[in-house]
């Protein structure tokens, strides 16, 4: 029995401590794209040694925060799905949860493109890409969404498009705080009427947002 609880305190703060890197990570990342392990581990309060520990070198830090994401996309849908909603709403809904996820790893795009490749960025929006389809596929089916393409063409097009609107928020003349411009564009980009676009997504805007119980 001692075997089973000893080293737990010290597991305890491994875990502790790799989660106040990835916090710093994030935080400095976010303020300067080239912040160095050493900008990291002075935000964390820990040393080079200790960030070593959890993380070989900038690449696997870079990954654990992708993965990280990924997770984060997957619990934001979890939250904003709804059994009863039309697909027009789904999308909307879902559209609405990548940008709470998004604009948290903004940062992300540009140092997962550069330090993993497209195939990191592409691992870290498969939870994003996977559900666009069934949406898109279901809208489709039901004459909800145009069919001029089909749903895993639209969907990796949809993809791009949210992608480069996150990374461009908060730039000079173009800021979404909430996420509705984008959510609405996107409806639109299904075939969704502007007008019946802006309104869905003000219903769920007005009830808390997306990923609101």
């Amino acid at each position: 029995m001692a075997n089973l609880t000893e080293g737990t305190p010290q597991r305890s703060h491994a875990r502790s401590n790799r989660a106040r890197i990835l916090a710093a990570a994030r935080q400095e990342l976010s303020r300067d794209p080239e912040a160095s392990i050493e900008d990291i581990t002075r935000a964390a309060g820990v040393v080079r040694r200790t960030l070593y520990g959890h993380f070989k070198n900038r690449q696997a830090l870079i990954a654990a925060l992708a993965e990280e994401a990924r997770h984060a996309l997957e619990q934001a849908f979890t939250r904003a799905r709804r059994p009863d909603a039309d697909p027009a709403t789904a999308m909307a809904r879902m559209t609405l949860a990548v940008w709470e996820v998004g604009d948290r790893y903004r940062m992300l795009i540009s140092l997962a493109r550069r330090d993993l490749g497209e195939e990191g960025v592409r691992a870290v929006l498969s939870p994003a890409r996977e559900e666009t389809i069934s949406i898109l596929n279901r809208g489709q089916q039901e004459g909800l969404f145009a069919d001029h393409l089909p749903a895993p063409v639209l969907a990796q097009a949809l993809e791009a498009f949210l992608l480069t609107l996150v990374e461009t928020n908060d730039s000079p003349g173009w800021t979404d705080a909430t996420g509705e411009a984008a959510a609405t564009a996107a409806l639109i980009a299904t075939g969704i009427p502007p007008a019946d676009a802006a309104d869905r997504v003000h219903a769920i805007t007005d009830q808390g947002g997306a990923t609101t119980l």
